[in-house]
C-alpha cells in the first residue's frame, strides 16, 4: 500500500516557473507549472531499490537512514541515503535547471561492500494532472525511451540517460512492488513506473543515474526540453545550476554579520525568495500548498497582500529589488476598480478562494509601495504606481466609519473575525501616510492633505478609543460580531454590545470591544507607526504580549490569547515580530533572544516554518512560510543598522 502524502514538506527547489516539494527522502509529493501555485500535477514520484527479489522504497524503508540537506549557496536539494541491510550508498540531487522546463532528479550509487552487486532502480511516478484525478493518460514513448504523463495540454516526460529495462504505464503500483513491470505502453491511468537495471557494480566504484522530468504544452514541447536534458551530463547541469545561484547570490546584498548560523538562514531566505516569486507575473506566494482539499485550513499557495508588503520590504533590504518590482507589477493587475485589493489572488491577479474583504490587504499594498519606492527613489516605479495609489487611497476614505475613525468592519489578518480591528486601523493609517507621501511627490497637495488628516483621525481614534487599562494593552478591536451564545455571554458578564439589523431579516450580534491581547497589535508601532514605539502604552501593551502570549516550556510567541488554529503553537514570525519591536526600543538583550530561538527552531534543511509544535518544539505546520523568512531577514538587517548585531 502506497504511503500517504503528508502536509510537511522538507524542501523545495525551482527556477520560477516549475517549483517541486520534495519529502526528506526524496520523495516528490508535488509539482507546480508553469507557474509556483497552480496548476499543482504530482500525486507523487518515488525512488525505490531492489535486491534479492525484495524492492524497498527509500520512504517507506525501515532499512535506510537519510540525511537531507540543500546544497550551500544554491536551490539544489542533497539527500544521502545508507542502509543497514545492503552494502549501497546512494547521493541523490535534485534541482530544477534555471530557465528549462526540467527537474533533475539525480542518483549516484556507492558500492560501500567488498564484493560486485547487482541491484534494480525503480521509479513510480503518478500525477494528476492540472489538480485532477481524472482524464489523466499515461504512456510509453519508445523513441524517448520516456514515461509521459498528460492531460489536455500539459505533459510530462519522464526518462534518464540511462536506457531503462523495464517499463509499465497504468497500474504500475503493484508491479513495481512485486518487480513484474509488465511493459504496457498505454493507459488512461495517472502512474506509470520505470526499472535500471545495475549490473556487477565493484566494491567502491560508484554510478550515477540522472532521472528527468520534462514538462511541455505539447509533446514535441516536453521531448524538446528531454531531449536537451539527455544532450549533456548531468553533472553539467549541476555546475550550471550552481553557477545561476551563486551569481544570484553574489547580486544580492550580503549578510551583515558572519555569525555562521545567522548567515547561512539569511541566505536560504535570500534563495528562497526567488523560488515564492513567480518569474511570469511576479506575484509571491504565502507557502508552497499542501493542504489542497482544505482540510485543516483555507489553503497558502495565494498571494496576500499583507504577507507580501513585509516580503517586499526584506527583499529590498536583502537587495532583490527585481523581485519587489515585479511584485509591485503584479499588484496593479490584482487592484479592482473601485480601489481595493481583494483578500488573496492567484498568480495572474485573478481572485483566489476567500473569507471577503480584509482592508489590510489593500492598505499594506500601498504602505509597501512607498517602502519599495524608499529604496531607491525610482521616479518612473512612482509615476507607474500613482494611478493605484490614488484609487487605492480613496477606497480606504470612503471605508471609514464616521462613528469611530476607525475602518469600517471586515475581517482581521487572521481571517478568522469580523470587527473594526484596531491593527487594520494602524494598516491603513500607514497606507495613508504613504498615499500622501507620493501624493506630494506627485505634486498633488490637496489629495496628500486629505490624506495625512484622515490618517491623524485614524491615529487618534486609536490611540484615545481602543486603550483597555484593564489589560495593560491596545484594543484588538470594535464592533466585534460574534455567534448569538456568545453574544449573550459576554453581555451577562457585563460588557456592552448591540443587536443590529443584518441583511435580509438577519441580525448581528456586535460587542463593543474586543479586548483579546494579540501580537497583531505591535503593528500599530512596527511597521506602521501609528503609535510611536516609544509611547507608554505601546511598551505595556509589548509587556502584556511577552507576558500572556509566550508558550511555556517551548517558548516562542502564539498569535492571541485563545489561539487553537493547530493547536494554538508558537510562530516563527510573531516572535520575531516581538523582536523588532524590542529592537526598536533598544531592547537588544530581549531581541537577541528572540531571534535565537526563531534560528533554534529552523527545519532540517534550514526553512522556516510557520509553527513550532507547543509540545514537542518540532516543526507544525507549513513549510516554508515566506512570511516568516522575511521576519528574519528584517530582524537581521535592523539589528545591523543600530550595530547590535
Amino acid at each position: 500500500m502506497k504511503p500517504n502524502k503528508p502536509y510537511l514538506i522538507d524542501a523545495i527547489v525551482g527556477n520560477g516557473k516549475m517549483l517541486a516539494a520534495f519529502g526528506r527522502t526524496g520523495t516528490l509529493y508535488r509539482l507546480w507549472w508553469p507557474h509556483i501555485d497552480f496548476p499543482q500535477h504530482a500525486d507523487a514520484v518515488r525512488s525505490g531499490i531492489r535486491f534479492h527479489g525484495q524492492t524497498e522504497w527509500l520512504d517507506n524503508a525501515s532499512s535506510w537512514t537519510h540525511t537531507a540537506e540543500y546544497v550551500e549557496k544554491t536551490n539544489i536539494f542533497n539527500v544521502q541515503s545508507a542502509s543497514s541491510s545492503h552494502p549501497v550508498a546512494i547521493q541523490s540531487r535534485y534541482f530544477a535547471v534555471p530557465e528549462r522546463d526540467l527537474l533533475v532528479m539525480e542518483h549516484t550509487f556507492t558500492n560501500t561492500g567488498d564484493q560486485s552487486i547487482d541491484f534494480e532502480w525503480l521509479i513510480h511516478s503518478s500525477f494528476h494532472v492540472c489538480e485532477s484525478e481524472l482524464y489523466n493518460t499515461t504512456m510509453f514513448e519508445p523513441s524517448h525511451d520516456a514515461l509521459v504523463h498528460y492531460r489536455s495540454n500539459h505533459f510530462f516526460a519522464v526518462s534518464s540517460a540511462n536506457v531503462c529495462t523495464k517499463f509499465q504505464a497504468g497500474h504500475a503500483w503493484h508491479g513495481a512492488q512485486h518487480g513484474e513491470l509488465h511493459g504496457s505502453l498505454i493507459d488512461m491511468q495517472p502512474d506509470g513506473a520505470l526499472a535500471w537495471s545495475i549490473q556487477a557494480l565493484a566494491p567502491g566504484e560508484s554510478t550515477s543515474l540522472p532521472v528527468y522530468i520534462a514538462a511541455g504544452h505539447d509533446r514535441s514541447s516536453a521531448y524538446g526540453a528531454l531531449t536537451e536534458a539527455k544532450s549533456k551530463p548531468s553533472s553539467e547541469w549541476v555546475q550550471l545550476t550552481v553557477d545561476y545561484w551563486h551569481r544570484y547570490l553574489e547580486a544580492a546584498a550580503p549578510c551583515p554579520t558572519d555569525r555562521a548560523d545567522v548567515k547561512r538562514l539569511y541566505e536560504r531566505s535570500q534563495l528562497m525568495f526567488k523560488l515564492m516569486s513567480d518569474e511570469q507575473t511576479g506575484s509571491i506566494v504565502a507557502a508552497p500548498e499542501f493542504d489542497e482539499t482544505f482540510s485543516r485550513c483555507g489553503g497558502y499557495a495565494y498571494c496576500w497582500g499583507r504577507d507580501a508588503a513585509f516580503i517586499t520590504t526584506a527583499i529590498d533590504k536583502a537587495g532583490l529589488h527585481s523581485l519587489s518590482d515585479s511584485f509591485y507589477e503584479w499588484a496593479l493587475t490584482a487592484q479592482d476598480e473601485d480601489g481595493s485589493w481583494q483578500q488573496r489572488h492567484y498568480h495572474d491577479g485573478s481572485l483566489a478562494p476567500q473569507w471577503g474583504l480584509q482592508i489590510d490587504e489593500g492598505a499594506s499594498i500601498i504602505w509597501g509601495m512607498w517602502q519599495h519606492y524608499t529604496t531607491n527613489n525610482n521616479q518612473a516605479f512612482a509615476d507607474r504606481v500613482w494611478p493605484a495609489v490614488q484609487k487605492g487611497a480613496d477606497f480606504l476614505l470612503q471605508f471609514i466609519d464616521p462613528e469611530t475613525n476607525l475602518p469600517l468592519p471586515s475581517n482581521d489578518l487572521w481571517e478568522e473575525r469580523h470587527a473594526e480591528h484596531t491593527y487594520s486601523a494602524a494598516a491603513v493609517f500607514g497606507a495613508l501616510r504613504a498615499a500622501a507621501s507620493f501624493g506630494r511627490l506627485q505634486g498633488d497637495q490637496a489629495r496628500a492633505q486629505q490624506w495625512d488628516e484622515a490618517a491623524d483621525r485614524m491615529a487618534a481614534a486609536i490611540s484615545t478609543d481602543c486603550w483597555n487599562e484593564n489589560k495593560g494593552s491596545f484594543y484588538r478591536g470594535r464592533k466585534l460580531t460574534v455567534p448569538a451564545p456568545r453574544y449573550a455571554e459576554e453581555i451577562a458578564k457585563g460588557a456592552a454590545g448591540t443587536i443590529e439589523p443584518g441583511l435580509k431579516n438577519y441580525s448581528r450580534h456586535v460587542l463593543e470591544f474586543d479586548p483579546i491581547v494579540d501580537i497583531s497589535l505591535l503593528g500599530l508601532s512596527i511597521p506602521f507607526a501609528a503609535v510611536s514605539a516609544d509611547d507608554p502604552r505601546m511598551a505595556q501593551t509589548a509587556n502584556t504580549i511577552e507576558q500572556l502570549l509566550t508558550v511555556p516550556g517551548v517558548g516562542g510567541i502564539k498569535r492571541y490569547e485563545d489561539d487553537n488554529y493547530i493547536g494554538g503553537n508558537p510562530w516563527i514570525l510573531t516572535t520575531l515580530w516581538l523582536a523588532h519591536y524590542r529592537i526598536e526600543t533598544g531592547e537588544y538583550e530581549a531581541a537577541h533572544k528572540l531571534l535565537q530561538w526563531a534560528i533554534d527552531h529552523q527545519t532540517e534543511t534550514g526553512l522556516l516554518p510557520e509553527q513550532i509544535d507547543k509540545t514537542t518544539g518540532a516543526t507544525a505546520w507549513v513549510v516554508p512560510l515566506t512570511w516568516s523568512h522575511a521576519m528574519f531577514i528584517l530582524a537581521v538587517t535592523m539589528l545591523a543598522e543600530r550595530g547590535q548585531l
